[in-house]
Formats: structure tokens, sequence, C-alpha cells
């Protein structure tokens, strides 16, 4: 691209002026997937910039690191991943952006895989698109607890498994600690007790697919008794391992059907998913806010149990089948459990993408920070829970959204 002049060359060297990536540029950081950070808008306008003013070449991790995130001159890229973690979720706000109806004709802004130089070009007409490029069937994930072998990732519960989230949790997201994050992992850190991380888990695989070393093209097929865990539930699992990990806290991980209530009453209990995790609804079912259904399964929700009751948070099995795009809800809690006497937190969403968005909640200084606010103004209880929410697009989640809160 030749920049710092009136136009600029997009992808197929066609000519877009500077000032419409500009006003592009605010559309997208003034839109929901982007308006309540102020880590993903920064980072786009530097990189936006440096590209319209012809300095793409000084779009490198070390000096986005050092010039976005404050990072001092001893910055390490391979134990700070923060440019990578943070670009992949700009990526996923945009395409989130453009999937929205209306934006689909605006300029697109993007920014390619593996690289942090933003590009340019306008939307192929409708005709042209569908008749290049060929229409991906959309994989529906189902609700979490629901039984699709096809689609969902197999982890088998072991200390391979173990030693991986481990390993991902230290390379991925080891962060220096940070004083929002601490209010609410506060309790956590501080205690020394164990933690637990409380996982969903199925006991329907029966054979496993293992691939030759010297043909990795051809498969056997091997019978076993597997326990798998649903891919996306390790999402938060691995988001909440690197907190713990950054300031030196073990961990350990079981299936919510090899947990037993004397393991619960041992420490801190990090509980994910919730239909399919049976602690999950057991530990919630006192709370204000906890989750319930219909009797024919179909209809999926978070209620309250106030007198003046907020309308319960619903997700709908039909439309989310038919569809893919829905509004998902999470419930996000941390208190002392009456039955186990340990401190208990909860990160469970009705469907796939409220357990990431959870996750996610959990995990931002920037969300965090709304907690602690709220926290205070509460007077700052020990224990709470928290309803979110956030939008399924072709099913994948945008950010998470606090509904309502609840201290005591």
């Amino acid at each position: 691209m030749s920049l710092n002049h009136q136009d600029v060359k997009t992808e197929d060297q066609a000519s877009v002026s500077v000032a419409a990536v500009r006003e592009q540029l605010e559309r997208l950081v003034g839109s929901t997937p982007f308006n309540h950070s102020r880590r993903f808008p920064t980072f786009l306008r530097f990189v936006v910039e440096h590209a319209l003013n012809g300095t793409s070449d000084q779009l490198k991790e070390r000096t986005i690191g050092i010039e976005v995130f404050g990072r001092g001159a001893e910055y390490d890229t391979a134990s700070d991943p923060i440019v990578r973690v943070t670009a992949a979720e700009i990526r996923k706000r945009i395409a989130q952006y453009y999937a929205i109806p209306g934006h689909q004709d605006q300029l697109r802004l993007s920014l390619p895989s593996g690289s942090y130089v933003p590009q340019f070009h306008w939307p192929l007409p409708a005709s042209h698109e569908s008749s290049t490029d060929p229409q991906l069937p959309n994989e529906v994930l189902p609700l979490a607890g629901t039984r699709s072998p096809l689609l969902r990732f197999t982890l088998l519960l072991s200390g391979f498994a173990l030693l991986g989230i481990g390993l991902a949790a230290g390379w991925f997201l080891h962060f220096p600690p940070s004083a929002k994050s601490d209010f609410f992992w506060e309790p956590v850190l501080r205690s020394g007790d164990s933690v637990l991380f409380c996982v969903a888990d199925q006991n329907e695989y029966t054979n496993i697919v293992l691939r030759d070393a010297t043909d990795p093209a051809r498969q056997t097929v091997l019978k076993d008794n597997l326990t798998a865990v649903v891919f996306d539930d390790l999402n938060p699992v691995v988001k909440i391992a690197g907190i713990l990990q950054s300031h030196g806290k073990q961990y350990s991980l079981r299936g919510e059907s090899a947990t037993t209530l004397s393991e619960l009453r041992n420490g801190t209990t990090i509980v994910v998913g919730a239909f399919d995790n049976a602690w999950a609804l057991r530990l919630t079912k006192p709370l204000r806010y906890h989750f319930d259904n219909d009797t024919g399964m179909t209809v999926f929700r978070i209620v309250d149990t106030a007198p003046a009751p907020h309308a319960p948070w619903t997700v709908d099995r039909l439309q989310q089948l038919n569809t893919n795009n829905y509004k998902d809800y999470a419930l996000v809690a941390r208190f002392t459990d009456p039955t186990t006497g340990k401190l208990t937190i909860v990160a469970a969403g009705i469907a796939r993408g409220g357990t990431i968005a959870a996750g996610e909640f959990l995990t931002d200084p920037e969300n965090l920070g709304q907690l602690e606010k709220a926290a205070r103004r509460a007077g700052g209880k020990a224990n709470m829970e928290f309803v979110l929410s956030t939008q399924i697009i072709n099913g994948e989640p945008g950010m998470p959204t606090l509904e309502a809160s609840y201290f005591w």
C-alpha cells in the first residue's frame, strides 16, 4: 500500500481514500463489538494509522507490545503473548461487525492472520461472491449437554490432557498481575487451599481414531472408553488457568462425573459448564439467579427468584439450531458454598457461547473493573453473582455484557 497520500491501494489494487478508511475505522471502534473496551480500539487505531502513514514495516509484535501495551524494553514476546491474543480477539470482533445486517456493503477492514498490517477492500457484489466462493456448511454446535460426537472435540482426561492444558495456560496466557483482576481472584489467590476445575464431561465415546506415524493419512479405529470434554468449555479453563499460573497457584482438573463432594470440600472449586455439569446445577440452585428449563428440554434459561424478579434470560433450542444466531446468557458467581464450606467459582453459559463469554469476562481486566465498581456500590460484600449476555452470530460469541448482579 502507498500511504500518506489521499488514496491507498486495496488488496485488489483498487483505490480507496484515506478519509474512507478512517471513517470506516471509527464505525468499527464505535460499534458494539468494540466500544466496551479501550484495548481493542487503541490497538486497531494504532495499526491502521501506521498503515496509512506508510510505516507498516514497524508493525511488529514487540513494537506493538511496547507502544500499545506499555511493555518495557525487556519485553519478551514468548512469555507475554498479549499482542497475539489481542489481535486474535480483534479479528473475531471484526468478523462479528461485518456479520451484522447493514454492514456487509461497507468498506472491509481486515487484520490477516499472522500479520499486524491491516488490509482494506470493498466487498464483492453478492452475485460474484456466490459464484466464486464455495459455501461451507454451518456447523451448529449443540447446547452443552446434548450429544453430537461429530461436533465435539474429544480430549482424554488423563495426565497428558492436564499437562497440555497447563502448558497452554502458561505459554499463551502468562499475563502480568493486574490490580483489577486481583479484585475478583484475590480470595482464590491468597487462599492456601487447592484449586479444582470441575468441568462437564461426556462418557459417550467408545472409539478412538489414531494415525499412522509413517503415513498420517492412514487411520485406524480402535475400541476404547473415552471421557470427552466439550472443546468450548476448555476456553475458560485455559484462560482462568493462565491467571492462576501467573500467580504461582497450582490447580487440578476433573470431570464432573468423577468429582465427589469430598473433593469439593478440600478447597476452591471452579465449575465450568451448566446443563451438562450436575455440580453447576446443584451448587447454583440455592442462589438468587440459577438455571432452569422446560420439561421438554427445548427452552433453557436463567431465572431470578427475587420477590420482584427479572424476566428469565432464555435460549430457545429450536431457534439456536435453526439459525445459529441468537442471544446466549451465562451465570458467573463467586461465593462460599454452605454445604462444602469452601469458595466456589461458577462460569457457565446456557449454551456454548455463554460459557466462552463467561471465561472472557472473568479474565479481562476491564470487565473485572465493572465488577469491582458494582461490588463497591453494594458495600463490598464477599458473595456475588452476575448474569451475562452475548450475541451469537453464525455460532460465534460476541463480547460479554453485564445484565444483572447481586451481592450478599
